[in-house]
């Protein structure tokens, strides 16, 4: 009964997918472009599909459980751009189901790796439609962190039940989730109507600032070009992107917190937030340096321009690129991927391990050095002037062994599939990070065509796993998750 009304559930969700494919369906309609039909066959599908979970299984449904909600999320993340492939895979010549598949995942979980080439010759309804993806799961991605996930012990914002508003505090669903769910829907609508006029205002024709306006607030990283923001070449754009992608990496609710204290206090008191942005202001100067040193650029100036939004955008997990940062010296291109795998903050549309979990872990070390020392000292970690748990550091110390076992994991299978070791270890990174670029044969100026099915099937599977926070998915692959 429990399955049945989680289906019911998913049934809504898919026909409201359905309904959002009106969007780019309006761009081929007004284009009079190819995709017009591919988009008709692949809306009428979806809603078909939703309407007929949902109908079959209307009598099922009831208060979903704890244990449900791990269903449901599998479920949702795996199905919706199941869906979404649809128009790809009717609409662009050549394509595979699981490189449609795998378009379809990297846009809804915000990854940005694509596996298509000549982006700029397709239908400017497709690329609507895989920018505009990346928004709807930008949006998901945040109810996911703040709402579900906290619910299930598993989410990054767990780790904020003591000091922050809102549904981390209760046990079950409650009316105060509604509440936040408005407040999240309303700041990410500020920031897109923002970015949307700043991209415009800067030099981008309507359509290009308003699909990368959705690739930005989502920290997805698509484009409509080959050269992503090297097509415009243009420092005013660069710098509008490094804005918001900066806007966008800070925990959402904490604009809500602001507005209603009326005062920037809540972001200047935050750790993770401070954390956040004094790692990526390190970085850009490390790597700025040091890219002079090399003699990569002429003067400091084109250096630090290039830095700051290369170095923004990997580590934001966004993924544009205005130039192949992969033929900088190794050292700099490998220190921005490593910067994506935790940078971001927890709440927020970027991936990774997120900079809050490396925070707790960095001072839980600290505080194991002092036990050394001092074996009797009483020492608890403190997060924003709350002492944690030993409970929840030792999920996090959990979860980063999971972390650490699907990285090797993932990555001996790319290996055993006879992909080279840089190319292997930087897609899985990529992936499961939701940085989308890695380096060789993954690399920003090239992207994930050239894997064979097996490697895309697994760089999919890397892509979920990563988003949905690792144990959200593993756990349903334990036997005891299905005993009653």
């Amino acid at each position: 009964m429990g399955a049945l009304a989680v289906v019911a559930l998913v049934g809504r969700l898919v026909a409201l997918f359905g309904l959002l494919m009106v969007v780019p369906l309006a761009f081929a309609l007004a284009e009079h472009d190819p995709a017009e039909q591919a988009f008709l066959t692949a809306t009428a599908m979806t809603l078909l599909a939703g309407a007929a979970m949902s109908a079959a299984t209307r009598r099922f449904r009831r208060e979903l459980q704890p244990r449900d909600g791990f269903v449901l999320v599998g479920l949702t993340w795996v199905l919706l751009p199941l869906f979404g492939a649809v128009p790809l895979y009717l609409a662009v010549p050549g394509i595979d189901v699981a490189k449609a598949y795998f378009e379809s995942v990297s846009a809804f979980t915000a990854t940005g790796a694509t596996a298509l080439a000549g982006l700029d010759r397709l239908p400017l309804s497709i690329n609507v439609w895989r920018c505009f993806m990346q928004w709807v799961g930008g949006l998901g991605i945040i109810v996911l962190a703040v709402a579900i996930l906290p619910l299930l012990g598993v989410g990054g914002m767990q780790l904020y039940k003591t000091e922050m508003a809102g549904p981390m505090k209760d046990q079950k669903l409650t009316p105060r989730i509604a509440d936040t769910a408005r407040a999240i829907w309303g700041t990410y609508g500020a920031l897109s109507l923002a970015c949307f006029l700043a991209y415009r205002a800067a030099g981008m024709s309507w359509p290009d600032a308003f699909m990368h306006m959705n690739t930005t607030v989502s920290l997805g990283g698509f484009s409509s070009h080959d050269a992503s923001f090297g097509h415009w070449n243009s420092p005013r754009i660069e710098a509008v992107a490094i804005a918001f992608m900066l806007l966008s990496g800070v925990p959402l609710l904490m604009y809500f917190a602001a507005l209603r204290a009326r005062s920037p206090m809540p972001f200047v008191r935050n750790a993770e937030i401070r954390a956040f942005y004094g790692a990526l202001a390190g970085a850009i100067a490390l790597i700025t340096a040091y890219l002079v040193a090399y003699d990569a650029y002429p003067s400091w100036l084109e250096a630090l321009r290039h830095t700051a939004f290369h170095v923004v955008s990997v580590a934001t997990t966004t993924g544009y690129a205005a130039y192949d940062y992969a033929q900088w010296p190794l050292f700099a291109p490998l220190l921005m991927i490593l910067l994506g795998c935790f940078a971001t903050c927890a709440g927020s549309t970027g991936g990774g391990i997120k900079m809050v979990r490396m925070l707790l872990l960095l001072k839980q070390a600290r505080r194991e050095l002092v036990r050394i020392v001092h074996p009797q000292v009483v020492n608890p970690v403190v997060l924003g002037g709350q002492a944690v748990s030993d409970r929840l550091m030792q999920s996090i110390i959990a979860y980063m062994m999971m972390y650490g076992a699907s990285l090797v994991g993932l990555t001996m299978l790319l290996l055993f599939s006879g992909l080279e070791p840089v190319t292997a270890f930087t897609a899985v990174l990529a992936c499961v990070n939701n940085i989308g670029p890695g380096l060789g044969e993954v690399g920003p100026a090239v992207n994930y065509g050239g894997l064979t099915d097996f490697q895309t099937w697994v760089c999919t599977f890397a892509m979920l796993l990563g988003r949905l926070e690792l144990l959200a998915v593993l756990v349903l692959f334990t036997p005891q998750f299905w005993r009653r």
